[in-house]
């Protein structure tokens, strides 16, 4: 259940070069089958057996690999279920923080989406295929976007065209090969399948297609992928003359046929194609690497690799974190310069991850082997497109409070109080997620519930959050209603409080809202530092004191807090900017 005849499927584990990484090998199988299982319909969680039948491997490698992942924050384990995390797209972010693709090209997508009010896609080739790697999306009802590291089949989309005009012959191999074992698409979860083996075209017809695409500097996808969907791609450069990637500008025929958005896309695109390439060309700007993040597990700043040796012993796979270590480091920034996008040589990679050259050279041969790294042959590695099929689309279609929930959860079972995360609307606050603890006398709030901003400890928390001016225009038009007998009605008493909450990063509200109540919150905050939403833990105000409540709670809330910010920065790294705090209920 491979996503690409390219890719060594899930159970060939076993037949690649001498001295290849054994561990890292049984690892990246079971982490593309859970991915394959996931999309395939089995849902985001599966259980271990069907990773056992998928990769072929032995239930306790397959339990050894779970638990290896699981400490390097990876994967998930709920009982008898599995499910892919977000932290795990730091993999996929290091190819693309490597390629530059996202810092070059995300600001002229959305630019072209504005002016085209379409959606704009880049995508790259990998292998017969073509894999997303830059969207811009047009908020509508029906929605025309892929996710980032979805892979399409070359033959069925626009960008494929330009691609296979450059294909070698050992390509077209492989495609023929992939179309007869696959005649359906049925390994590209992405798409629709095909009806029937009768409706695939000639595959006559897409080398014609190609050749035109090379001729004309452009392809048309007339509803190859689906009924209804249209798109126009152009190619974008490297400085050698090769074809770099595709811009990719995608409608509706209920807006456009294939020939009015030619019309009105075609010279748009060609108009940006010299900035582009120019864009591709020169120095990335330095921003901060997108593919850190506080440890999964245990004290924050303490090296999760090591820590998870600790915890599980001889049951950790440490050849496995060893080579996903390397993986990741093939993208991570040198101090105070650019990404690597011409690769990393050896002797970088063994000083980024703090191993031995010996045991980096042996991972990076296994990557190589594998399709997760490429080589100049000499001295350079860089990661290739193929790393986004390690759980990245599926990842990437999260929202905020997808991400969350996870966290919630966990902080509920450690605490045993209901935790809820709430967005700021108006003057209210509105709930966005909610995990409630089991107690014979409990909080009941639902999804959707409001209430007042001011009489709320995530309230005082977004309202600390809002800058000088947005903070004085609420406080100025508020008229303050008395909820309970505790609840502060002094315009200047609230603007005091709310001073103390930005300054000591937390608010306590007790029995303000309601008698017998009281909660504790702390802000969420995006990768610009912006409180996008507050988190909080609501207890009935006779479990001790305001101050007990501070002591006992706020660190795990904390904690919880940064572990959600870690990974909306993760998951957000190579989506646009702000996204989360346009959107921070949205999923």
């Amino acid at each position: 259940m491979s996503l690409s005849a390219a890719t060594p499927p899930v159970n060939a584990v076993g037949g690649l070069a001498g001295g290849s990484v054994g561990p890292l090998e049984r690892g990246l199988a079971v982490l593309r089958a859970l991915t394959a299982l996931s999309a395939h319909g089995a849902g985001p969680a599966v259980r271990p057996g069907d990773l056992v039948r998928a990769t072929g491997l032995a239930r306790s490698v397959v339990d050894r690999v779970l638990g290896t992942l699981q400490q390097l924050g990876y994967v998930r384990l709920d009982g008898r279920e599995v499910s892919l995390a977000t932290r795990l797209m730091e993999l996929g972010n290091a190819y693309l923080a490597a390629s530059g693709l996202p810092d070059a090209l995300l600001p002229f997508a959305e630019r072209l989406a504005d002016s085209l009010d379409e959606s704009v896609s880049v995508a790259v080739p990998d292998g017969d295929g073509v894999r997303f790697v830059v969207q811009a999306t047009r908020r509508r009802t029906m929605s025309l976007a892929f996710r980032i590291g979805d892979l399409l089949p070359a033959e069925r989309c626009a960008p494929g065209a330009l691609f296979a005009a450059e294909w070698d012959e050992r390509t077209w191999a492989d495609w023929r090969a992939r179309r007869a074992a696959d005649p359906l698409d049925a390994s590209f979860p992405a798409i629709p399948p095909r009806p029937g083996p009768a409706d695939a075209p000639d595959p006559d017809a897409f080398a014609h297609r190609a050749k035109a695409a090379a001729h004309d500097g452009c392809a048309l996808d007339d509803q190859l992928i689906e009924p209804g969907l249209v798109a126009v791609a152009v190619p974008l450069r490297d400085p050698a003359g090769r074809i770099a990637c595709a811009v990719n500008v995608v409608s509706h025929t209920s807006r456009h046929d294939i020939a009015s958005l030619r019309r009105t896309a075609l010279a748009a695109l060609r108009d940006r194609i010299p900035a582009m390439e120019a864009a591709l060309a020169a120095p990335a700007e330095v921003r901060p690497s997108p593919i850190g993040g506080p440890p999964a597990v245990g004290a924050i700043g303490e090296d999760p690799a090591r820590l998870a040796k600790r915890q599980m012993g001889a049951g950790f796979l440490q050849s496995l974190a060893r080579g996903l270590t390397v993986l990741r480091a093939l993208g991570e920034r040198p101090p105070g310069g650019p990404p690597p996008h011409d690769g990393m040589p050896l002797t970088a990679v063994a000083e980024a991850t703090g191993l031995a050259r010996a045991t980096a050279r042996r991972s990076l041969l296994t990557l190589v082997e594998l399709g997760y790294a490429a080589t100049d042959g000499a001295r350079l590695f860089r990661p290739t497109p193929r790393v986004l099929e390690l759980g990245y689309a599926p990842l990437a279609g999260l929202g905020f409070t997808d991400i969350a929930r996870p966290h919630l959860r966990e902080l509920v079972g450690a605490v045993h109080e209901s935790a809820s995360l709430a967005v700021l609307d108006g003057g209210d606050i509105r709930y966005v997620e909610r995990v409630p603890t089991v107690r014979i006398m409990s909080v009941n709030i639902t999804i959707g519930t409001r209430f007042p901003a001011y009489a709320t400890s995530m309230g005082r928390v977004l309202l600390a959050g809002l800058d000088t001016d947005a903070r004085a225009a609420y406080l100025a038009d508020l008229d303050p209603q008395p909820l309970t007998r505790h609840t502060l009605i002094s315009v200047p008493g609230l603007a005091r409080v709310l001073g103390g909450v930005a300054e000591s990063g937390y608010a306590l509200v007790d029995e303000e809202l309601e008698e017998g109540l009281r909660s504790l919150a702390v802000p969420v905050r995006d990768a610009d530092g912006r409180v996008v939403a507050a988190l909080n833990l609501a207890v009935h105000a006779g479990r001790g004191t305001p101050e007990d409540t501070v002591r006992t709670l706020l660190p795990p809330l904390r904690t919880t807090a940064t572990r959600i910010e870690a990974d909306l920065h993760t998951a957000f790294a190579h989506r646009p900017r702000g996204l989360v705090a346009r959107h921070p209920s949205g999923g």
